[in-house]
């Protein structure tokens, strides 16, 4: 069930008015209707994999019950590596399976021993990345003690399908999530209207940018050869926006929801492309993974305790595996590296951490520095999305290549997905960029209204008529595939 979708127009207010006016009065029931909403929800895609959510949950449900009654270190050793291993398998599985079949064919090709790689037709899951990385740092903080262990199963269901972040995150941290599924959670109206704003905000940059942004990206690489270099820039811009309306908004859309029944999310972005480098845009790109990754495995590695050999070792692994985490593609890999690679100067210059503030936090505009920098770390990033969009590394090479090309210096190709997509892409970017910029120091790009209720309310219907007007076809969000 997509979140732009009718469906889901339909199911929302049946189980905001059961959450709300059926049974608020009782905790366990409204964690109960959870529960089944967010199974309801999930199964709306496939019925049959709601057992694979089901038996996650109960496996780190029972680690986190028997971890704590385990002492010896050794037994506690053991239930938290049979916990991640049993969620590794499944997320392996499903994900990559065919990935490494086909690699492991072709390491003997290469050596001059044919073999027929035997695929299996799986479906991936859902996600599976997203859920999985949930319950499992729900047993490695339990495991480190920094979790009471819950005995309340239908919370901890409720904790790991709930279902506005099961599909696409945030990747929720049960020490801020699960607790709030123990309180009794009382209607408020102001929350409630900040969690409307937040989702009007999240279908505007969906429905409107990343759409539109879709349809031009999508015709272009379905045959990027026969475009020009120029053309093929602005696509590679036009999708570095598209990926993060999609997946921004989607994420807006679900904590807005989130709030809406009365909990707080993760933030999962923070205005990533006003960024100055590398290291800041990846503290504002998928917050909630980047952290995952820093606390399970860059920390557990050591960091950047053991000396710089080390902290670079550290630092490429983490990003590879980020890559990875992406999807069972050699492009994701690629991905991870080149950003890793830019990663690498500041590290060892140790200028990671000089841009932790806002940028031009006291200023209307910023400065002719902060503006070359913020410039060039979009491009940066706009190049190593070549190689996240692309079928194959090779594809990615000659995209690049064509870029290069003496028709760089041409004029791009504005009407090949029509003039009416192409003008809202040419309205809604701006836009899109100058109201994040307005709220810059905000949660989110609509969290400032006029204060005039006249003017407030005619706010949201020009933005309600944008997005009926100006809505691309409708695309399915780019992170459902991880």
């Amino acid at each position: 069930m997509f979140f732009n979708s009718i469906d889901f127009a339909i199911f929302f207010p049946i189980v905001f008015f059961l959450y709300w006016f059926a049974t608020q009065k009782n905790l366990k029931l409204q964690n109960l209707l959870v529960v089944v909403a967010s199974y309801i929800f999930y199964g709306w895609w496939d019925y049959r994999f709601l057992t694979l959510i089901a038996f996650s949950t109960f496996t780190d449900y029972l680690a986190g019950i028997y971890l704590v009654k385990m002492h010896d270190i050794t037994k506690r050793k053991l239930i938290l590596c049979i916990s991640i291993t049993i969620n590794i398998l499944f997320l392996g599985f499903f994900k990559y399976c065919n990935f490494f079949v086909d690699n492991f064919a072709a390491v003997f090709t290469f050596w001059g021993m044919k073999i027929e790689p035997y695929n299996l037709n799986i479906i991936l899951p859902v996600g599976i990345s997203f859920y999985t990385f949930q319950t499992m740092s729900y047993t490695i903080d339990v495991y480190k003690r920094k979790l009471e262990p819950t005995k309340d199963f239908i919370s901890f269901a409720a904790f790991v399908s709930f279902f506005p972040l099961l599909v696409a995150g945030p990747i929720e941290r049960a020490t801020n999530l699960l607790p709030q599924f123990y309180k009794k959670r009382d209607f408020q109206y102001a929350n409630a209207v900040d969690g409307c704003k937040q989702m009007l905000w999240g279908f505007f940059k969906k429905i409107v940018v990343a759409d539109n942004c879709a349809a031009y990206v999508n015709i272009v690489l379905n045959n990027y050869n026969d475009h020009y270099g120029s053309t093929l820039v602005l696509t590679a811009i036009f999708f570095t926006f598209q990926i993060y309306a999609d997946f921004s908004g989607y994420s807006d859309i679900a904590i807005g929801s989130a709030k809406l029944f009365g909990f707080r999310p993760t933030r999962n972005f923070a205005y990533p492309f006003f960024s100055r480098d590398i290291a800041e845009f990846w503290r504002r790109w998928h917050i909630s993974l980047t952290t995952w990754f820093r606390d399970y495995l860059y920390f557990p590695l050591g960091g950047s305790r053991n000396g710089m050999l080390l902290t670079v070792r550290n630092t490429f692994i983490i990003f590879i595996i980020s890559g990875f985490w992406h999807g069972a593609n050699w492009t994701f890999i690629m991905w991870g590296f080149i950003n890793a690679v830019y990663f690498m100067p500041l590290l060892i210059t140790k200028k990671n951490r000089i841009n932790v503030d806002i940028v031009s936090k006291d200023r209307i505009l910023p400065s002719a520095k902060e503006t070359f920098s913020i410039v060039t770390t979009f491009f940066l990033t706009v190049f190593a999305f070549v190689f996240f969009r692309a079928e194959t590394v090779s594809d990615a090479f000659n995209y690049l290549f064509t870029i290069m090309s003496p028709s760089i210096f041409t004029t791009p190709e504005f009407g090949i997905a029509g003039l009416t997509t192409i003008g809202s892409i040419l309205l809604s970017v701006p836009v899109l960029v100058i109201i994040e910029w307005i709220n810059k120091k905000e949660q989110y790009g609509f969290k400032k209204q006029p204060q005039n209720k006249i003017l407030r309310w005619a706010f949201y219907i020009l933005v309600i008529l944008t997005i009926i007007n100006f809505a691309g076809d409708q695309q399915g969000f780019i992170y459902f595939q991880f």
